[in-house]
């Protein structure tokens, strides 16, 4: 897996929207980032959370994270918009899969305590984008706060 990762690295020719495979990790590993940045502030509870969640939703190891984390991260920063990344995700994760990375996204938002209205707001975005309901999305978020203690 570790260098499928890397030949997307690799790839400069190859759009994201294009590519298959395991572009669909890359996009939904491109969303976690873009959530823990959208606060202005990526700190080291954001990255490591981040950490932690790519390596069990993906079963990876710690070096398949690291090059995916990085990855991700160059590529949500030379993105203009969400569009290819939830594009993939849409295309390729069912519902229920859809809907938990919507939990996902609320934990990284709350990795530092706090739900930021620009965290709020990219969530609402990227479950439009990707055919997650109002509703199923206000669950999820009430999900991970029990989860986390914070209701």
């Amino acid at each position: 897996m570790i260098n499928r990762i890397r030949l997307l690295f690799n790839s400069e020719t190859a759009s994201i929207e294009a590519r298959s495979g395991d572009d669909h990790r890359l996009a939904a590993a491109a969303l976690l980032v873009e959530a823990a940045r959208v606060d202005e502030t990526y700190g080291e509870e954001e990255q490591v959370r981040l950490s932690d969640i790519l390596k069990h939703r993906f079963e990876m190891n710690d070096e398949e994270v690291e090059t995916l984390k990085a990855i991700a991260e160059e590529k949500q920063e030379a993105s203009v918009n969400l569009h290819g990344f939830t594009k993939l995700v849409k295309d390729n994760w069912t519902g229920d899969e859809r809907i938990g990375l919507i939990e996902l996204l609320w934990e990284i938002a709350y990795a530092d305590g706090k739900i930021h209205s620009y965290e709020d707001h990219l969530i609402r975005r990227v479950a439009g984008l990707i055919y997650v309901s109002d509703r199923d999305r206000g669950d999820a978020r009430k999900r991970v706060a029990e989860r986390l203690g914070l209701d």
